[in-house]
């Protein structure tokens, strides 16, 4: 299969979080015969390391978010669309090229993780079970996530912590509202500060991380004439890899100090940056763009807090992640594949 066909084949194979088994069991039927593998869960490890060898890896995850739209592929013009387009099939189909390509004489050996779950809460992140039962992954020269980057080489990743922030006040009838306590109104004041409050840059060896603090959901009232007793907002905070996850906790009860009521709902650490490494080095000579920080969250920091070396580098477009009508430069497969395979058989 060439790249495309690669991308097309797998876009129309629905794998929304939760559903990827049907995926799984393909991409396990097409490279069981000529690799190594191993199936755990809805996850496949395919390929091994040998003994006294050096191997890289290389991470992708198979899941999308919901459908929004068309989520079969098609071409438009120079880009390829469909659901997981960019987020991250693309980068499977980089994936399953430096597989299928078995010519390339690599100057070490590949391993690559098609996992599940990426989208949902990071508790259910299925890279954990695969890091957990193969624990050798972890001693790879290099992991790269095939996140989408634009091309560029994106170190580390911000952190995240979601909480409900509750407001409380008190029911009463709405032509009324004097007996009771607006818990929606009540949290006005501080919405309004949240929305003014401005991004914290943090420079780390020259990449600008951005700490940013975002409602992503609110939830309040029961019925159209009952003044609302409760408001429940998520609170979203993206923290840089300065901080560690009970740090940024900390900081997120203080910007949510108004509040009746704080829940942490879950937390995922940030990403290590590690521009001193040979590897790292390397591959951002073959890249030859910018080096950034990444500012959403990837499973770099689930490999990096476990010890890794790991970056992101794919051939997504990040603008287009979880958008409606996702698509991806189809020349960007090419020149993903290019600069890993040099990489490989460097």
């Amino acid at each position: 299969m060439s790249l495309v066909e690669s991308l097309t084949t797998i876009i129309d194979i629905p794998s929304v979080t939760g559903n990827e088994n049907a995926l799984c069991t393909w991409l396990h039927d097409r490279y069981r015969a000529a690799f190594p593998t191993l199936r755990i869960g809805n996850s496949l490890i395919v390929g091994a390391a040998s003994p006294g060898r050096p191997f890289t890896v290389l991470y992708g995850h198979t899941d999308t978010v919901p459908v929004q739209g068309d989520p079969t592929a098609s071409i438009v013009g120079d880009r390829l669309v469909g659901l997981g387009a960019s987020d991250m099939k693309a980068g499977l189909a980089v994936m399953m090229e430096i597989l299928d390509d078995r010519s390339s004489g690599s100057r070490d050996d590949v391993v690559c993780v098609f996992y599940d779950a990426e989208e949902g809460p990071a508790r259910n992140n299925g890279l954990e079970a695969v890091l957990d039962t193969a624990a050798w992954l972890i001693e790879a020269e290099m992991s790269i996530v095939l996140e989408p980057t634009d091309l560029n080489l994106e170190l580390g990743c911000n952190g995240v912590v979601n909480a409900d922030v509750v407001f409380v006040g008190s029911t009463s009838h709405s032509a009324r509202p004097w007996l009771g306590e607006n818990a929606v109104t009540k949290a006005g004041s501080w919405l309004t500060e949240l929305d003014l409050r401005e991004p914290e840059p943090f420079d780390i060896d020259g990449l600008v991380f951005r700490e940013v603090f975002s409602v992503t959901q609110a939830h309040g009232g029961i019925a159209n004439n009952i003044i609302p007793g409760e408001f429940v907002i998520n609170l979203n905070h993206r923290f840089p890899p300065v901080f560690t996850t009970e740090q940024a906790t900390s900081r997120l009860l203080e910007v949510a100090d108004k509040a009746d009521r704080v829940t942490i709902r879950d937390t995922a650490p940030a990403g290590g940056v590690d521009l001193g490494h040979s590897g790292v080095q390397r591959l951002d000579r073959l890249i030859g763009r910018q080096r950034m920080a990444k500012q959403g969250w990837t499973d770099v920091a689930r490999l990096t807090s476990r010890g890794a070396i790991a970056v992101n580098y794919g051939p997504g477009d990040v603008s287009q992640a979880h958008q409606v009508g996702e698509s991806v430069p189809i020349a960007n497969l090419a020149i993903v594949y290019d600069v890993l395979k040099a990489y490989l058989t460097g």
